[in-house]
């Protein structure tokens, strides 16, 4: 009988070669868009700005040792608990790769680069400019807190003219009470008598100065291509005038939005009793050297951080209430203030157990 026998063919070697090649070039094709998604994720810039959630600072704490509002020359009442300022968190030169991770992270807000950093100017500029504002604001809150106290205004030195004739003779918050032994009460009274001189008359101003003696000083007055008369090299303004002085220890933290809060904490500290009534209150809020409190930007990713910090009261300044309304945050409470003197009679009404304005 014949015998049946079965033979195993193997395929053409070319054939199985080819099947590796399809296989690694399918998988190097599936594998080239996410390399070069991985290398713009990592390389590339894009022109906008993470915005969130910033950390706080009691107002009425230390940092690095002194405190965040420090008041020299009078006695000063103990405090207790907090009045935290809020800050919102910015992140510049953001890759493709960062950008995503922050838009999906819905913590974080991505904004066009130009509405923080306008093209037209430099980043010196853009932060000179924020460092004057961040004094301005300082300044403000103070005046806001002393006239809030009632102290009587006077003709204020807000700053001097670094090569101007008042350089060394006169200092920022020195209030000017005279000039060539006239007493000038009020900036009108003032800019009255200097269009009487001209420049290189040499005339005697009389001044008081914070935690020091009141003084004499002359002063050559100098010139402007603008005026015809003397110049004093000063910037002044009628302002509440205390002879203490106060001095703010966050250095460019916290922008003009602090305002509020650094002149709650002022005044909280020269007047009996905590106006946080044992509460955690953190707030925010620009503020006028008449006290008005004005809206800040990032209203939501402040109510988020303070919330994280602890706090159960939150001041909104109230042309912010609508947008604060959207924050998702539980269990804190929004109180809405307008004026210095308002956001104090809130924060005492709530601890009086009263119902104080909300959003």
């Amino acid at each position: 009988m014949g015998r049946r026998v079965t033979l195993r063919v193997n395929p053409p070697l070319t054939s199985t070669v080819n099947g590796v090649n399809r296989r690694i070039a399918t998988l190097i094709v599936a594998l080239v868009p996410i390399v070069v998604f991985g290398v713009l994720a990592t390389t590339v810039s894009v022109p906008y700005v993470a915005l969130g959630p910033g950390p706080t600072f009691n107002t009425l704490g230390d940092v690095d040792g002194k405190p965040v509002v420090e008041i020299e020359g009078t006695d000063v009442k103990p405090t207790s608990g907090h009045l935290n300022m809020t800050t919102v968190s910015q992140m510049d030169g953001l890759t493709l790769g960062q950008a995503l991770i922050f838009w999906a992270s819905g913590r974080d807000q991505l904004i066009p680069r130009e509405l923080v950093y306008p093209p037209d100017k430099s980043r010196d500029e853009i932060d000179e400019a924020n460092t004057k504002d961040f004094q301005q604001s300082e300044d403000s809150a103070e005046y806001a807190a002393l006239a809030y106290l009632k102290y009587p205004t006077a003709i204020t030195v807000q700053s001097i003219d670094e090569k101007g004739p008042s350089k060394g003779k006169l200092q920022a918050g020195d209030a000017i009470d005279a000039v060539n032994n006239k007493p000038v009460a009020n900036l009108e009274q003032f800019g009255a008598f200097l269009e009487t001189t001209k420049p290189g008359d040499t005339i005697v101003v009389d001044y008081r100065r914070k935690n020091s003696p009141a003084g004499t000083t002359q002063v050559t007055l100098g010139s402007r291509p603008d005026r015809p008369h003397g110049v004093l090299g000063v910037n002044v303004l009628d302002a509440p005038w205390a002879p203490f002085a106060i001095d703010f220890n966050l250095a460019n933290i916290g922008g003009p939005s602090a305002g509020l809060m650094f002149s709650l904490a002022v005044v909280d500290k020269l007047t009996t009793g905590d106006l946080n009534g044992s509460k955690f209150v953190a707030g925010t809020g620009t503020i006028t050297p008449d006290g008005e409190v004005g809206s800040i930007g990032g209203i939501t990713h402040k109510i988020v951080s303070a919330k994280e910090a602890g706090a159960s009261v939150f001041l909104v300044p109230a042309d912010n209430c609508d947008e604060a309304k959207s924050a998702d945050e539980k269990d804190i409470e929004l109180l809405k203030v307008d004026t210095l003197e308002h956001a104090i009679d809130g924060l005492r009404t709530l601890s009086a157990g009263g119902e104080p304005p909300r959003c």
